[in-house]
């Protein structure tokens, strides 16, 4: 990923000299992302390549196929939005990458949520390198303060398990935290993942593990309601709370005690795969942030 984001910093201005490989970058970066979550164990009931977590449809196969073929969407999304296209373009680009996601692994949804939010964050990035807003405004902003009323205005998807779930207990959803600009991004996972990596210098994957378990610890994760209902989800927030407030990544021995929660939570059958998404996101926007001028 290194090179892919190295490659970017000289994508950032003028646009009319990145135009062709801006999106391509960002896309790039984005698949990374992706990658970087599905290789992260323990993950509490979550896929990896280590194990299926909760999941008896999809391995980490499934994952790679999926992120293959949504490769080119979030390419597609930056250059529309760099070219300064609205929501009604973007939305239309991640239902195709969903169509594609479901083709490529024959009707699992795997990355859904991947497309909407980190899809929007690719979009905030063309936007910002073709100089349809300003650079120094961070990603989240952009997405707000772009398309934050056409998000909360849009069709919600009445079949899907986050909607049904947001329905059912009044979460905020997916929605609501885009139209925000992703305050648990911002909040909860960058901060996590900064500290960790402070406090665990080369070892990535450490980091990466805390701040999925800082993003469950914090959350309202539609897919826990979804899966386990109101004692679902703080049965999961109680136990990756335990296991930050023990020390985390800092504690000796800190990967045996990750597995067991991961266990515990594959015992329950609980997979909280809006926070998948949002430690992907979190790598994104780190990367993407700290190339801002």
């Amino acid at each position: 990923m290194s090179a892919v984001l190295a490659h970017e910093t000289a994508l950032t201005y003028p646009r009319q000299a990145q135009t062709s490989r801006a999106p391509a970058a960002i896309g790039d970066s984005a698949v990374s992302c992706l990658l970087m979550e599905l290789e992260t164990w323990p993950k509490p009931g979550l896929v990896s390549h280590v194990d299926n977590g909760s999941h008896g449809d999809m391995d980490a196969d499934t994952f790679r196929r999926s992120a293959a073929a949504i490769k080119p969407y979030f390419q597609d999304l930056a250059d529309a939005a760099a070219d300064g296209c609205g929501m009604g373009r973007l939305r239309a680009i991640g239902m195709e990458a969903e169509t594609a996601m479901l083709a490529a692994t024959s009707g699992v949804n795997t990355h859904r949520g991947a497309i909407f939010g980190l899809g929007l964050l690719c979009a905030a990035a063309g936007a910002r390198a073709g100089g349809v807003i300003g650079s120094e405004l961070p990603l989240g902003d952009v997405v707000s303060r772009l398309w934050g009323r056409s998000i909360t205005d849009g069709p919600v998807l009445l079949h899907s398990h986050g909607s049904a779930a947001l329905r059912h207990f009044r979460a905020g959803g997916a929605r609501a935290e885009a139209a925000q600009g992703f305050p648990s991004v911002y909040q909860l996972g960058l901060p996590a993942f900064r500290r960790a990596s402070r406090a665990v210098p080369g070892d990535e994957e450490a980091a990466r593990v805390e701040t999925c378990f800082a993003l469950i610890a914090g959350v309202e994760d539609t897919n826990l309601l979804h899966r386990g209902g109101l004692d679902g989800l703080r049965f999961a927030r109680r136990s990756t709370r335990h296991f930050l407030d023990t020390g985390g990544v800092r504690r000796a021995g800190w990967r045996e005690r990750a597995r067991s929660v991961h266990e515990q939570f594959v015992a329950r059958r609980l997979s909280p795969g809006g926070s998948a998404d949002l430690l992907a996101m979190t790598l994104f926007v780190d990367a993407h942030e700290r190339l801002s001028p």
